[in-house]
């Protein structure tokens, strides 16, 4: 199979920039039914935007290429050794041009081996089957949505939801609830799969396999496909909307598996995709490994980019340039939309632990500053300067521990994430005068645009998505969901989805 190792990375490259045909259809069936001009329409405009983008450049649709997963089947007697050993080569050139971001972490050093290659990365299942030719299917599944999985043992009480049995109404209730928890921190609006029964690891793996499906498929099984049906219409009336924002879109598509489990267990396992359901396929010639088949790549009409313009009153645009004021972010108020220029700063995980420590300073002035929770893909030319690759914001809610104290050590004026943050970090922004600025997930390439200059980089030694660059933007646009006067969209809209929620307590099946 000579030509394999050249079709994985064929695989990875279009896996990572060009969105599947199906999911194209759901994005663009969830612009249509948002209220034009609303906050999570803006978004989805964003959204469309950044899939043209991204197909056109060839570049990562979003910057958090998540953990590769492969599923394979092969012909009985295929060589799996050499087929792993390659698929291990075309991830490690993936990365080293830039279409895959370097995930692999040491979990006990922190330490990131640079090349998407360790002990667990990537992921490969094989199988065997009879036919003559090989499938190879790949998902890219970011860690903001990874981190909104989520797994129930019945029966159990849910918030909103009430008591969960072991029956069909019971698996309902699970669903409808993974959905609620995700809000906006797993970059919704997104897609579901959820596994039935098994164990603890198989109901996951099984709730994996269901993200393998085709969006507008049928369920074989009468009752999986009434549920999937009845989710879809239900999960869009919770309020969530996009990015977390509020609307009518919530969830893209939903698909449900079964296996047998012990009389002692009953798990529902619930495995949430992001907006950016990154997963293609690619069918093989057994003897040369070249490509045959795509899969999940019908032709499907282009992604209509047109910016809608609401008839009504739109939010209030703001242009500031960092550093910026006190005075300045006083000003803001939840809903008005920030343009940035100047300078900031990107700082996630490992910057937040380390400067919370008393004796580490950031080796640049962040007074009055922007900081920008972001593990960009990152590409150094032959004479040594750095060049974004592509730039969304990650989920910020890991940084709720340390993101007030952050502020008050340095002096910061605004904090971009996505996701929201919790009440320790609003109480921060209150008493020292910031807002956190919502950017979009997944937005990968229409920040990158942003980006007109890398000017350094410092905490290199933390890997190139931990490490601390330094930006000069211009054109940034990010809306304002916390503000200084303690108000929180993100609060509100949980509160209002949970009271939804409720709505639906009363047994269906």
């Amino acid at each position: 199979m000579q030509q394999f190792k050249e079709s994985m990375l064929k695989l990875i490259i279009e896996t990572s920039t060009n969105l599947p045909s199906d999911v194209r259809v759901a994005v663009t069936k969830a612009r249509l039914a948002e209220e034009i001009g609303n906050r999570s329409s803006l978004a989805l405009d964003t959204i469309a935007e950044n899939i043209v983008m991204a197909q056109e450049e060839e570049s990562p649709i979003c910057q958090d290429t998540g953990m590769p997963t492969f599923h394979i089947h092969v012909p009985v007697g295929a060589n799996q050794i050499v087929m792993k050993k390659q698929i291990l080569e075309a991830i490690t050139e993936a990365t080293k041009v830039g279409k895959l971001r370097p995930n692999s972490v040491d979990s006990l050093t922190g330490e990131n081996s640079g090349n998407n290659l360790g002990p667990g990365t990537p992921v490969i299942h094989f199988d065997q089957w009879e036919r003559d030719d090989v499938e190879v299917k790949l998902i890219l599944k970011g860690g903001g949505c990874e981190n909104k999985n989520i797994q129930y043992a019945l029966p159990t009480e849910l918030e909103g939801l009430g008591k969960a049995g072991r029956d069909l109404d019971g698996i309902r209730k699970c669903i409808l609830h993974a959905v609620y928890q995700a809000q906006g921190q797993g970059c919704s609006a997104g897609f579901i799969g959820v596994g039935i029964g098994g164990d603890r690891t198989s109901g996951y793996t099984l709730a994996k396999e269901q993200l393998f499906r085709r969006v507008d498929d049928v369920n074989p099984i009468p009752d999986l496909a009434k549920l999937e049906d009845y989710i879809m219409e239900t999960a869009n009336h919770l309020g969530v909307g996009t990015m977390g924002f509020g609307g009518k879109v919530s969830l893209l598509g939903c698909k449900v598996g079964v296996m047998n489990r012990l009389p002692a267990s009953f798990y529902v396992s619930v495995a949430y995709n992001c907006w950016a359901y990154r997963r293609l396929g690619v069918v093989l010639d057994a003897q040369t490994g070249a490509i045959k088949e795509w899969q999940y790549k019908e032709t499907v009409d282009a992604i209509d980019t047109t910016k809608r313009e609401s008839k009504g009153e739109g939010a209030r645009t703001v242009v500031l340039q960092a550093p910026i004021s006190e005075a300045q972010i006083r000003d803001l108020k939840v809903g008005d939309v920030v343009i940035l220029n100047g300078e900031m700063h990107t700082g996630r995980d490992a910057f937040h632990k380390y400067m919370i420590e008393p004796e580490h300073n950031t080796p640049v002035d962040l007074n009055g500053g922007v900081i920008y929770h972001c593990g960009p893909v990152m590409l150094q030319d032959d004479s040594g300067e750095w060049h974004v690759k592509a730039a969304g914001p990650t989920t910020s809610s890991r940084e709720e521990p340390y993101q007030a104290d952050i502020i008050k050590k340095f002096g910061l004026r605004a904090v971009i994430g996505k996701g929201g943050m919790g009440p320790k970090t609003l109480k921060g922004l209150q008493e020292h005068g910031a807002v956190y600025l919502n950017a979009i997930g997944g937005a990968a390439q229409y920040y990158a645009r942003c980006v007109k200059k890398v000017k350094g980089v410092d905490l290199m030694e933390f890997g190139v998505p931990e490490a601390m660059w330094h930006l000069d933007v211009e054109g940034f646009a990010a809306i304002v969901t916390m503000d200084s006067h303690g108000n929180s969209l993100h609060a509100d809209v949980e509160a209002e989805s949970l009271n939804k929620l409720s709505d639906f307590a009363a047994k269906v099946f």
